[in-house]
């Protein structure tokens, strides 16, 4: 018996050379209520940055569910992941 987990199809199909980043090191949503971040994560679907799930508002979370957008990458410097949001699966890339 494995316990190597395989890769969900998401990430299988979530390609690194039309990787997405962030334009800003900012979560637009926070700033809009003048609220604060603790990390950021870019969607791979449509590049928005948002806050992450430690962060009060859980914009990336959030979007993830109301859009169906599953892969987000971490928007933190040093950081190199991917997280598929449906089968809650990490990659390091």
């Amino acid at each position: 018996m494995s316990l190597k987990k395989e890769i969900c199809s998401h990430l299988l199909a979530w390609s690194q050379q039309e990787m997405k980043l962030q334009k800003k090191h900012q979560c637009d949503e926070c700033v809009k209520t003048g609220d604060t971040w603790v990390h950021l994560r870019t969607c791979q679907t449509c590049g928005a940055t948002l806050c992450c799930d430690s962060s009060d508002n859980q914009h990336a979370s959030k979007h993830a569910k109301a859009t169906g957008h599953p892969i987000a990458i971490s928007a933190e410097p040093g950081e190199q992941w991917a997280w598929c949001y449906v089968d809650e699966q990490i990659v390091g890339y």
